[in-house]
C-alpha cells in the first residue's frame, strides 16, 4: 500500500509539473504559428495524441495551455529544472507501475488488469482528474532544456539509475526461467491468461487486499505469472506500429526522433552511466523475444489441445453477436441522420468502459473513421486508431480504407503519411488491391483512396475484379466450359424498351409504395358508400395532422431526456426519415389492419420493416449509386434485347463484367446492414404505442344520438394463443363498419409487393440480385436468424445456384386477361367457395347475441350460446382473411392485365426457390396459377396441341391410371364439354367446374379451344404453360439414393406401360393387412371394410417422406375418415391409430431401402446434436446448408405498452434442439437434392433456349418444348444421382464433427463420438437399380 500511495502522489505531482511545463512549448511557438496550430503541433510531440475524440482545439487550448507567459529569465530556468524533473517523475512511474508486481506479491496481493480509465480513477477518485493524454517517455538522459543538461545528477536521477540496474536484473531472471521451462517440457497456456491479447502500453495492474496465502504457482497458473512477469518488466511499450503508420502526427512514434536540444555527457567510469548508455529499445527487443517464444509455446499447445477434441459450433463463442449488429446499426443510423456527436459520445461510452468494450469490433471504429475520412481529419482518425488499439482489436481493410480516403481528400498530403500506411497494410497480411476489390464504397470513397495511392505509386491502377470462378461441382462442369452449343434465349423487347422500363420500376422502388385501383371499384358507388369514403378521408386527414404532431413532441423529449450515452434508444432511428413518411406508414398499417387485430409483435415488425425499407433505398440514393446503377443496367439490356448481337455469356457474368469496367465511383452491393429483429421491432412498437395514445375519432360519428366523446380507434389488449398471453392491437368496430361499408376504390401497397415491370437484377453475390433498390436476402430465413447468410458469406462456390435463380427470374409473364373478367365477375356478385373465390362478409354467419346473466338460460344453454359464438367469430375471421386476399391478388392481377412483368426470385435454407412477391404469383392457388400465361408465345409445333389435351386431363384428376396415349384418347372425346366450357364458362354445362384444379382447367379449355379453330394449330402461337409433375418426388429421391428396384417401380424410376401410383399400391397393401385382420377377429378392421381408398392414405404417404410422424400421420387420416359421410364418426379415433400403422408397415414393406437410409439420417443427426452441434450439410452444387434448431430460450423486449416475450429457437449460442434436429434432418436433406434438380434442369433448359419455371417438383414450359424438357430433366436426375451422394455426406459429416480423437476413453461423451464415428463409416447399402433406365421412364415426370 506504501507503494501506492507514492504512485498516487507522484501522479499528482507530475500533472502539475506537466501543466507548467506546456507554457514553454507556448512561449516558444507563439511567434512562428497560430494558437491552435502550436497546441496540434506539441500534442504530436508531446503526447502522441491519446485523447478522447471529442475534444475540440478549442477545449485542448483551454486544458494544455496557461494564458500567463512567463518573461522573466528566472522563470525559465525554473521551469526548464521542473521539466527535467518531470521527466524523472514519468520514468519513475513506469518503473513503480512495473514493481509493485514483485513486491505487493511479496505482500501477498493479486492483480487485475485494469483499463487506463480505471487505472486512473483509483489514483484521482474524481472524474475531472482523469488525464486526456499519455506523454511520451525520452530515452534515458535525455533531458528536454538546454540548461537541463548541465546540471548534476540529482537525488532522483541516482535512484532511476539504480531501478533501471533492477529492471535489467529482473529480465535476466525471466529468460533463465524460460530455458529452465523449456528443458522440462512444452508451456501450457492458461485458460483464463489475456496475454495474447493485452493492449500494449498498458501493462498497469489493479491491486486486491484479500489477504490469501501466497502459494507458489505449477503448471498453468505458473507459466501465467511467468507471462505477467514479461508484461510488468517492460518500463514502455510504444503504441504499435499500425497506429503509426496511419495515425501520422496524432500517434506516438515507435522510435522516438532525436530531440533539437543536446544531449548530458555520458558518464563510462559508473555503474549508472553504463545501465543509462544501454538503449530501451534494446530491452524491449530482447523482452518481446521472450514473450514471442512463450505465445508461440501456447498456441502449440493450444494446436494440440484442439486437435484431442471435437470442433466447437460455430457462432458459440460470439456471445456478442447480436449486439455489435445493433450497435453497429445504431452508429449508422446517427450518421445517416447526422448526429455525428451522439455517434461519437456512445462510441467513447462504450469504449471507456472494459465491460461494454467488449460489445466494440473493428467494423464499429470504422463507422466513425469514415465520418472523419469525409471530413478529412487524419488526427481524429488517427485518434480512432488509438482508441482500437487501446480495445485489443486490429485494423481491417475498412480501417485502412477510411485512412487512405482522408489522405486523399487532404490537400498536399505528404507521400511518407501514405507510404507508412500502405507498408503497414502489406505487415497485416494486406494488399492495395484489396482496397479496391474487397470494400464497398459510397459516392467518391473509392476515388479518393486512389488519389492517396496515387501520391506514391502514381501509375497504379486497381486490378480489375476476376472473373467468377469456376464451379468446382462435376454436375456443372461442361455447363461451364462446354458453351458452344448453348442457344441462350432472348426477350421480346428491344433495348429501349427495356430501358424505358427500368426507369418506371426505378421510379416505383424509389416511392417504396404503390397505391392501385381495387377490383371492387367496378361496383357500383352507392350513397352510404361515399358519405363513408368522405369520412375516412377527413379522418385520415386529422389523423395525419395528430400523428405528425405527436411524433414531433415525442422526438423533442427523446433528445433532450437521453442522458445516458451508452444506452441504445429509438431516437436516432425516428431521425432517418421525415417526419411525414413515418406517419404515412403508420396511416398505411391502420388502412389494412383486419377486423379481428392484428399481434403487436406483428404490426410492430412489419411497421419497422417499412422504415427500414425507406432508410435502405435513401442510403443507397445518398451513396450516389442511382447514376452507376441505371448505366450498368442499360449496357445489361444488350443480353436480353431481342435487337442486339447474341452473348455466350450468361447474365451474371456479364453484370460482373460491366461491374469490374465502371469501377469508379460507389459500390452496388452491400451498402446497407441489416437491422437486428430487436432493433426492428423495439421500433415499430414506439410507432404502434403512437398510434394507439393519439388516434382517435368521435364516438357519435355513425350515430349522431350517441354523446360525444373522442374515443380511440385502437385498442391495446391481451388474448391467448396456445396458452399464452399475447399482446393485440383490436380496431374500434366504428372503424371496422366505416371500412366496410366504404368499400375504397384504392389499395396502397408496399413496392416490393409487386411484380416487377423489368428484368430482375441477376445475382452475382449473396448480397447482390432481385430488385433495383429494395434490399432482398438470398437466403429467407427466421426473423433474428444469422447463421445462414455467415455460411453464405464464406462460401465461394454459389454460380450454379445464383444462375439459377436468374434464369427462373428472367422468365416474363403476363396475365390472362378473359380469364381474370370472369373471376373478378364472380368475385364481385357474392363469390363461389367451391370454386375457390371466397364471399363477402356480409355472406358471413350472424354472431348470435344473448345474455349471459338472463335466468332463463340454462347452464347447458348458455354453454352452448358461448360454443356458437366463437364458432361465428372464427368463421368471419376466417372468411374476411380468404376475402381481403383474394381482393388483393385480384387487384393486382387487374393492375397489370395490360403489363409485362416479371417475378425474381430467392431461395429458403434448403435451397427451395420461392418468387419474392408474397400475394401474387405462380406458386400461389389455382386461382393465380390460372391468371398467368408466359409473356413470349410459341407455335404448338407437331406435338403441342396433344400436350395441351394431356395437361388438361391432368388437371381434372382423371386417368390418373391411364397411359398418356389413353388421356389423349379421353381428351378427344370430351372435346364437346372443352369447347362449351371455353365458350360459355358460366352458363353452359360446367364441365369445367368438376376438375380438380377448376380455374386452370377452364384456361386450358380457352387455349386448347383457339387452337383447334385456328387455320393451322402446329402454327399456333401459344403462351400457354404446360406441367409435368414428379411422381411423389421425395420418394423417387429416396428410391434412387437406395437403388431399390421396389421403390423405383412404385415411383415411376423405371420404364412401365402405365403409370404406377403409389398411393395406390400402399391403399392396396393396407387393405391386404385389413382384410388379415378383420378375419381374426379385430373390430375397427371390420369397421373400415369398403372405407379404405387412395385418398385416405394419400397425404399420410405423400409426407411420411418428409418426416411425418405417426402422430401427424393420425391426424391426417382422420381428418379424411371425417369426410366420408357414411363412417361412423364414434370409430374415427380407433379407425386412425389403426391405419396409421398399418400406413408405416406398409411403406416399410415397400421400401426396405428408404427406411434404411431414413434411419441413417435421423440417428446421424440425433448423435451431431447431442454432442453439442448443429447439422450442416453442402448440397451437390455446393449450397451450404444449416438447420437453424435450437433449444428456445426467452427474450424479453421492454417497452412502454407492454413486455414481448419473444421465444427464440435460432440462438447459436443454445444449444441444438436434438428432436427438431433428428425429426428435420432426412425431410430437408431431400428438399435440398429436390432443388438442385429442378436447377440443375433450369441451367440446362436455359442453355437450350427454353422457357422453364418451377413450383418445386412440377416444371413448366411451353407446349412446344415439353418433350425436351422431359429429356433434359431426367438426363440431370440421373447425372445428379450418380454421383456418391450418401459417401460424399458420410465424408463431410465426419470431417466435420469427428476430425480428432477423444483422449478420455471412459467418458460418455467419447461413447457419443464413437458411435458417430461408426455410423457415419457405415453408409447404407445400395441395391442394384439401373439409373440408366430413368432416362427411358415415361412416368417419372408427367
Amino acid at each position: 500500500m506504501r507503494l501506492l500511495h507514492v504512485n498516487m502522489s507522484l501522479l499528482r505531482v507530475c500533472a502539475f509539473a506537466k501543466c507548467v511545463n506546456r507554457r514553454v512549448l507556448f512561449e516558444k511557438c507563439t511567434f512562428r504559428s497560430s494558437f491552435a496550430e502550436c497546441c496540434l503541433q506539441y500534442a504530436s510531440r508531446r503526447t502522441g495524441g491519446v485523447r478522447q475524440i471529442s475534444e475540440t482545439a478549442s477545449r485542448l487550448q483551454k486544458r494544455n495551455v496557461s494564458f500567463i507567459i512567463p518573461n522573466t529569465e528566472d522563470g525559465k530556468k525554473r521551469v526548464m529544472v521542473q521539466s527535467q524533473l518531470l521527466d524523472v517523475l514519468e520514468s519513475r512511474i513506469h518503473q513503480l507501475q512495473s514493481d509493485v508486481v514483485l513486491d505487493v506479491r511479496r505482500a501477498k496481493g493479486q492483480f487485475v488488469q485494469t483499463s487506463p480509465s480505471e487505472r486512473w480513477a483509483i489514483s484521482a477518485k474524481s472524474p475531472k482528474s482523469i488525464p486526456r493524454e499519455k506523454a511520451d517517455i525520452p530515452k534515458s538522459g535525455q533531458t528536454v532544456s538546454k540548461g537541463a543538461s548541465k546540471s548534476k545528477p540529482s537525488r532522483w536521477m541516482q535512484k532511476l539509475s539504480e531501478e533501471k540496474q533492477n529492471k535489467l536484473r529482473r529480465q535476466q531472471h525471466l529468460q533463465q526461467k524460460i530455458e529452465k521451462d523449456a528443458k522440462e517440457g512444452p508451456l501450457e497456456k492458461s485458460k483464463g491468461s489475456k496475454s495474447s491479447s493485452m493492449l500494449p502500453g498498458t501493462p498497469h495492474k489493479k491491486i486486491s487486499t484479500a489477504g490469501k496465502k501466497t502459494v507458489p504457482p505449477k503448471g498453468k497458473a505458473r507459466r501465467q505469472t511467468l507471462t505477467d512477469e514479461i508484461h510488468a518488466s517492460v518500463s514502455s511499450v510504444p503504441i504499435s506500429s499500425a497506429v503509426l503508420a496511419v495515425a501520422g502526427t496524432a500517434a506516438v512514434p515507435l522510435k522516438a526522433s532525436k530531440p533539437k536540444q543536446k544531449q548530458p555527457k555520458p558518464r563510462p567510469h559508473t555503474e549508472e552511466a553504463a545501465a543509462d548508455a544501454q538503449s530501451p529499445a534494446q530491452e524491449l527487443a530482447e523482452v518481446e523475444a521472450l514473450e514471442k517464444r512463450l505465445n508461440e509455446r501456447g498456441r502449440q499447445w493450444a494446436s494440440s489441445v484442439d486437435q484431442e477434441r471435437p470442433p466447437l459450433e460455430e457462432g458459440n463463442g460470439n456471445d456478442t453477436g447480436d449486439l455489435h449488429l445493433s450497435i453497429h446499426a445504431y452508429l449508422e443510423a446517427c450518421v445517416f441522420a447526422g448526429a455525428v456527436d451522439r455517434a461519437h459520445r456512445f462510441l467513447l461510452s462504450q469504449h471507456r468502459v472494459r465491460s461494454r468494450r467488449k460489445r466494440l469490433n473493428t467494423d464499429i471504429y470504422n463507422i466513425l473513421m469514415r465520418v472523419w475520412a469525409k471530413k478529412g481529419s487524419l488526427n481524429q482518425i488517427g485518434r480512432v486508431f488509438i482508441l482500437l488499439e487501446e480495445a485489443g482489436l486490429k485494423p481491417n481493410l475498412g480501417s485502412y480504407t477510411a485512412a487512405l480516403e482522408c489522405m486523399g481528400r487532404t490537400p498536399n498530403c505528404f507521400s511518407k503519411i501514405v507510404s507508412r500506411c500502405l507498408n503497414q497494410m502489406e505487415k497485416d497480411g494486406l494488399s492495395v488491391d484489396d482496397v479496391f476489390s474487397q470494400n464497398v464504397f459510397q459516392k467518391d470513397e473509392r476515388d479518393m483512396a486512389l488519389k492517396a495511392v496515387h501520391i506514391v505509386q502514381p501509375d497504379y491502377q486497381p486490378r480489375q475484379a476476376e472473373a467468377l470462378s469456376q464451379c468446382s461441382s462435376p454436375l456443372v462442369h461442361n455447363f461451364y466450359t462446354q458453351r458452344s452449343e448453348h442457344h441462350f434465349p432472348k426477350l421480346d423487347f428491344t433495348q429501349d424498351e427495356l430501358q424505358r422500363r427500368f426507369e418506371r420500376q426505378l421510379a416505383i422502388e424509389q416511392a417504396c409504395t404503390v397505391t392501385i385501383d381495387s377490383v371492387e371499384a367496378a361496383k357500383p358507388v352507392t350513397e352510404n358508400m361515399a358519405k363513408m369514403r368522405e369520412l375516412l378521408a377527413d379522418q385520415r386527414a386529422q389523423w395525419h395532422k395528430t400523428l405528425l404532431q405527436a411524433l414531433r413532441e415525442s422526438k423533442m423529449i427523446l433528445a433532450n431526456t437521453n442522458t445516458k450515452d451508452y444506452r441504445l434508444n429509438v431516437y436516432p432511428y425516428l431521425c432517418l426519415l421525415k417526419d411525414a413518411e413515418y406517419v404515412d406508414i403508420m396511416i398505411q398499417s391502420v388502412a389494412n389492419m383486419p377486423p379481428s387485430g392484428e399481434s403487436l409483435k406483428i404490426l410492430a415488425r412489419d411497421l419497422g420493416n417499412r422504415v427500414y425499407t425507406k432508410y435502405a433505398i435513401r442510403l443507397k440514393h445518398q451513396s450516389k449509386m442511382l447514376e452507376k446503377l441505371g448505366s450498368i443496367y442499360n449496357t445489361y439490356t444488350r443480353l436480353l434485347a431481342k435487337d442486339t448481337e447474341e452473348y455466350d455469356l450468361l447474365p451474371s457474368e456479364l453484370w460482373c463484367k460491366l461491374e469490374a469496367e465502371q469501377q469508379s465511383g460507389p459500390s452496388l452491393q452491400g451498402a446497407e446492414t441489416h437491422w437486428p429483429y430487436m432493433v426492428t421491432l423495439e421500433l415499430g412498437t414506439y410507432l404502434v404505442d403512437l398510434m394507439v395514445k393519439n388516434l382517435k375519432i368521435n364516438s357519435d360519428i355513425l350515430n349522431p344520438a350517441c354523446d360525444r366523446k373522442r374515443i380511440p380507434i385502437l385498442y391495446h389488449m391481451y388474448t391467448f394463443r396456445s396458452m399464452r398471453q399475447v399482446g393485440f392491437i383490436k380496431p374500434h368496430p366504428i372503424l371496422t363498419q366505416m371500412h366496410q361499408e366504404a368499400m375504397e376504390a384504392r389499395l396502397t401497397f408496399d413496392s416490393y409487393v409487386m411484380p416487377m415491370l423489368c428484368p430482375p437484377m441477376p445475382w452475382s453475390s449473396v448480397r447482390f440480385g432481385a430488385y433495383l433498390l429494395t434490399p432482398t436476402k438470398l437466403m429467407r430465413s427466421v426473423d433474428g436468424a444469422t447463421q445462414h447468410d455467415e455460411l453464405l458469406e464464406k462460401c465461394s462456390d454459389l454460380r450454379p445456384v445464383l444462375d439459377s435463380l436468374n434464369q427462373l427470374g428472367n422468365c416474363a409473364w403476363k396475365i390472362n386477361k378473359c380469364l381474370l373478367n370472369i373471376i373478378i365477375s364472380i368475385f364481385n356478385d357474392r363469390g363461389n367457395e367451391k370454386l375457390d373465390v371466397p364471399p363477402p362478409l356480409s355472406e358471413a354467419p350472424r354472431i348470435p347475441h344473448f345474455n349471459p346473466h338472463d335466468p332463463t338460460y340454462t347452464s347447458a344453454e348458455k354453454a352452448h350460446m358461448k360454443r356458437e359464438v366463437v364458432i361465428a367469430k372464427k368463421k368471419c375471421g376466417e372468411m374476411h382473411s380468404l376475402r381481403m386476399d383474394a381482393l388483393y391478388k385480384l387487384s393486382i392481377a387487374n393492375h397489370m392485365r395490360d403489363e409485362i412483368f416479371w417475378f425474381p426470385h430467392n431461395m429458403d435454407f434448403r435451397g427451395r426457390t420461392y418468387p419474392c412477391p408474397p400475394y401474387f404469383n405462380h406458386l400461389g392457388s389455382d386461382v393465380t396459377r390460372a391468371l398467368l400465361v408466359f409473356a413470349e408465345g410459341k407455335p404448338l409445333g407437331a406435338r403441342g396441341l396433344d400436350w395441351l389435351k394431356i395437361h388438361l386431363v391432368n388437371l381434372t384428376g382423371l386417368k390418373k391410371r391411364s397411359s398418356l396415349q389413353g388421356r389423349l384418347e379421353y381428351a378427344n372425346t370430351i372435346m364437346e364439354d372443352i369447347l362449351d366450357s371455353a365458350d360459355d364458362p358460366l352458363n353452359g354445362k360446367k364441365w369445367w367446374m368438376n376438375a380438380d384444379e377448376p380455374w386452370q382447367a377452364l384456361a386450358c379449355c380457352m387455349e386448347i379451344a383457339d387452337a383447334v379453330r385456328s387455320p393451322n394449330p402446329a402454327l399456333f402461337i401459344s403462351h400457354f404453360p404446360v406441367h409435368q409433375d414428379g411422381s411423389c418426388n421425395g420418394l423417387q429421391h429416396y428410391a434412387a439414393l437406395g437403388r431399390d428396384v421396389i421403390g423405383a417401380t412404385s415411383v415411376n424410376l423405371m420404364p412401365c406401360e402405365v403409370p404406377q401410383d403409389v398411393y395406390s399400391g400402399v391403399a392396396q397393401q393396407v387393405e391386404e393387412f385389413r382384410v388379415r385382420d378383420a378375419s381374426g377377429g379385430l373390430k375397427i378392421a371390420q369397421v373400415l371394410e369398403g372405407f379404405i381408398s387412395r385418398k385416405v392414405v394419400k397425404q399420410t404417404v405423400m409426407t411420411v417422406v418428409y418426416g411425418v410422424t405417426r402422430y401427424g400421420g393420425r391426424l391426417q387420416i382422420e381428418k379424411r375418415l371425417k369426410e366420408i359421410d357414411e363412417f361412423p364418426k364414434e370409430h374415427v379415433w380407433d379407425a386412425s391409430h389403426y391405419l396409421v400403422r398399418l400406413v408405416f408397415s406398409s411403406l416399410k414393406e415397400m421400401f426396405t431401402g428408404t427406411r434404411e437410409i431414413q434411419d441413417w439420417l435421423t440417428e446421424s443427426a440425433r448423435l451431431i446434436s447431442k454432442s453439442g452441434h448443429t447439422v450442416e450439410w453442402v448440397t451437390p452444387l455446393g449450397l451450404p446448408i444449416i438447420q437453424p434448431y435450437h433449444r428456445t430460450r426467452n427474450k424479453v423486449l421492454k417497452s412502454t405498452m407492454q413486455h414481448i416475450n419473444l421465444q427464440i429457437s435460432h440462438d447459436t449460442k443454445e444449444r441444438p434442439d436434438t428432436v427438431k434436429q433428428k425429426n428435420a434432418f432426412p425431410p430437408n436433406f431431400i428438399h435440398s437434392l429436390d432443388s438442385t434438380h429442378m436447377m440443375l434442369t433450369a441451367l440446362h433448359c436455359y442453355s437450350a433456349g427454353l422457357t422453364f419455371v418451377s413450383v418445386h417438383d412440377c416444371f413448366w414450359t411451353h407446349a412446344l418444348t415439353v418433350d425436351t424438357m422431359n429429356k433434359v430433366c431426367r438426363e440431370q436426375f440421373v447425372g445428379l444421382h450418380s454421383q456418391p451422394i450418401l459417401q460424399e455426406l458420410s465424408n463431410f459429416l465426419e470431417q466435420k464433427y469427428c476430425s480428432g480423437p477423444l483422449s478420455e476413453a471412459k467418458s460418455k461423451k467419447y461413447q457419443e463420438y464413437r458411435r458417430l464415428m461408426q455410423l457415419l463409416t457405415k453408409v447404407p447399402q445400395t441395391g442394384d437399380f439401373d439409373l440408366q433406365q430413368v432416362k427411358d421412364s415415361t412416368y417419372f415426370f408427367s
